[in-house]
């Protein structure tokens, strides 16, 4: 079984097709691309693109326990500062991380707002977590 079905080179509208992310901070965006994750059985892989809107503060520490892999495809992106948007190390694209399983990430915020790629996924209990 296949972990996400096969999905042929297609024309992205940058524009359109944009909702908040369930549970995100007001500002932070995603456009599905495939796959699901079900964080409730601990399987699957997605992969979407995550949209900061310029000024966007995400204030809250992110951990969690699947991988998850990060590309920030355009503009800055600070990790680390404090609830209010102060202070952190800012990035900017290109720009890469992997997150283990467990590793603590954010606060974040993007003053002029930023896009990456992003692939989080499950690989099993054999994972190293």
């Amino acid at each position: 079984m296949p972990l996400k079905p096969a999905v042929p080179f297609h024309v992205l509208d940058n524009d359109a097709g944009w909702e908040p992310v369930p549970g995100g901070a007001p500002g932070v965006e995603q456009k599905m691309l495939s796959g699901a994750l079900d964080e409730t059985a601990k399987t699957g892989v997605r992969t979407r693109l995550i949209r900061f809107q310029p000024g966007t503060v995400a204030p809250n520490v992110f951990l969690h326990d699947y991988w998850e892999e990060v590309y920030l495809v355009s503009g800055k992106l600070v990790n680390g500062c404090d609830a209010q948007g102060q202070g952190g190390t800012e990035f900017a694209a290109p720009a890469y991380a992997c997150r283990p399983p467990g590793t603590e990430h954010g606060p974040f915020t993007s003053a002029e707002g930023c896009v990456f790629f992003e692939i989080q996924y499950y690989i099993g209990a054999d994972d190293g977590s």
